[in-house]
């Protein structure tokens, strides 16, 4: 398993840190990334240059065309959604994401697509002062990552992250739908075969 599995597939393999240093850090997320996000002539904080600083901190490449997401063009849909990037930008400034220095790809997709389904659940603030969103974004964002908060084993780390979040009690639901749709149509197939070797052997017969 490496970082930056895609989403929904992380297996968490790979220990991370200790879960209370990023709760904490969420906790005490500092007013700059908690600004109102640049919207066209409204907001102050450009949120695609703090994406930017980011991925180029962790060592990554962030080209423009990626970066371009984050500028916004309606406040209405793409606000909370940014507040959202800004709070994990935050986090993800922690020294301890700087040591693991994960793929850019990965970063950008959970700043990007993941920050958008959270949002969808709850407005930005919650997650820095609601305790169980700060929970939440922490193990979403090392889960996306491919890491596990340490002292857990991945089947602890994914069953609590399911407990706490809507977005992938949902992606549990949409794979286990998936996967009965696929045992009901193996068994009509089969079901419609034995018929019509029952009715070829009897029109031999």
């Amino acid at each position: 398993m490496k970082p930056g599995t895609s989403a929904g597939q992380s297996t968490m393999e790979l220990e991370g840190p200790v879960l209370e240093t990023l709760t904490r850090r969420l906790a005490e997320t500092p007013e700059d990334f908690l600004g109102e996000p640049r919207i066209g002539s409204a907001g102050r904080v450009h949120t695609a240059a703090v994406v930017g600083d980011l991925v180029r901190a962790l060592g990554g490449a962030a080209p423009a065309a990626e970066l371009a997401r984050f500028r916004g063009a309606d406040a209405g849909a793409d606000r909370n959604r940014l507040a959202v990037t800004l709070v994990l930008c935050w986090l993800l400034s922690d020294d301890w994401f700087a040591r693991a220095a994960p793929p850019s790809a990965a970063l950008l997709t959970l700043l990007g697509d993941e920050a958008g389904e959270l949002a969808a659940q709850a407005a930005a603030g919650k997650f820095v002062t609601d305790p169980d969103r700060r929970e939440e974004l922490a193990r979403l964002a090392l889960a996306r990552l491919g890491y596990r908060p340490a002292g857990e084993t991945p089947a602890q780390a994914q069953d609590r992250l399911t407990t706490l979040s809507s977005a992938e009690r949902a992606r549990v639901m949409a794979a286990a739908r998936a996967a009965e749709e696929r045992s009901r149509a193996i068994r009509e197939a089969l079901i419609k075969k034995a018929a019509e070797e029952s009715a070829d052997k009897w029109t031999r017969e």
